[in-house]
């Protein structure tokens, strides 16, 4: 996984709109983060505020995302405003997104940490973990008590996720991925079974079960999300995988950083052991190294797939160097 990169989910009984109207107010952060206090007021969307990670006072700032596909929110932190060094976005999925005929009620959040190596402390990658868990399960029984819960209600999936990062420039990557025609190349458990367009084509996978696939690509904040469904009409089952595609330059506000960010996030069923399409996430994360190297050899960075899974600063690497 991404070193850089921390990610937490949960399923909240909570409407979609009523979690995207309590996290969109940055001052709720008083209630269910450690120590998160907001203290001035900038704007209607910046606050300065006391934060768990830093003996200091940071910049919060927040923005909005609001698509047709699920709603979300991005915090940003830093020392000074419009210099933020945590971006932390927050997706808000519907039940329907995860499962288009789901019948259940509620919200599943995916909190999406990116922590700049350069000015990150030791402290803050070791307690992010401890932190973020705890934070998110205190936002859902804030959110889940306003609706008269007595105890923690169990959502029908759990979310999980794969991160890796890509040295190559991210239009290359979404020209590439969006394109179905290029999934034989990357995607070792899927064959060809008659006429794929750009996007979509039907597939055999590993057990020549028949497999039906749509890509959709949307522009988001500064980055892009490809939608990748995957349907088993002998089962009526469907499997779908966002995936993310983040440039480094604004997952660690750093305009020199190279290459991007790939997050690929898959749902499972809570109580049941899966029979179609990917079985566990190390089939998201073997697809995702090969993209990885196949990208990464497109751009000429031949060298770079050695230094691991993770993003390396320049000046990071360049010291590891000369050890």
């Amino acid at each position: 996984m991404e070193n850089n990169t921390f990610v937490t989910s949960a399923y909240i009984a909570t409407s979609p709109e009523t979690a995207f109207n309590y996290l969109s107010r940055l001052e709720t952060l008083d209630e269910w983060t450690i120590n998160c206090r907001m203290l001035e007021k900038i704007d209607d969307d910046t606050w300065i505020g006391t934060c768990a990670g830093y003996q200091s006072n940071l910049y919060y700032h927040l923005k909005k995302i609001e698509n047709p596909l699920f709603l979300g929110i991005e915090w940003y932190c830093g020392f000074a405003p419009d210099d933020y060094f945590h971006w932390y976005p927050v997706l808000l999925f519907p039940p329907n997104y995860l499962e288009p005929e789901s019948s259940e009620k509620g919200v599943y959040f995916h909190w999406i940490s990116f922590i700049d190596p350069i000015r990150r402390t030791p402290m803050i990658m070791q307690g992010i973990k401890t932190v973020h868990l705890c934070e998110s399960r205190s936002l859902k029984a804030i959110l889940e008590r306003q609706e008269g819960l007595t105890e923690a209600a169990k959502g029908h999936y759990l979310i999980d996720s794969d991160t890796i990062y890509v040295d190559a420039p991210i239009e290359l990557a979404v020209e590439y991925l969006q394109d179905l025609r290029n999934i034989g190349n990357w995607s070792h458990l899927l064959r060809s079974s008659g006429e794929i367009s750009r996007q979509s084509g039907e597939f055999l996978d590993e057990y020549n079960q028949r497999v039906k696939i749509t890509f959709r690509t949307h522009s988001l904040n500064n980055y892009y999300l490809i939608e990748q469904d995957y349907f088993y009409p002998d089962y009526q089952f469907i499997q779908r995988c966002p995936i993310l595609l983040i440039p480094c330059s604004c997952a660690f506000n750093d305009p020199s950083a190279p290459g991007f960010i790939l997050h690929r996030i898959a749902f499972w069923k809570a109580d049941e052991a899966p029979r179609h399409g990917k079985l566990q996430i190390e089939d998201y994360g073997s697809e995702n190294m090969n993209i990885k190297r196949l990208l990464e050899a497109k751009a000429g960075n031949l060298e770079t797939f050695a230094r691991g899974m993770s993003y390396i600063p320049p000046v990071a690497f360049d010291s590891q160097e000369k050890k």
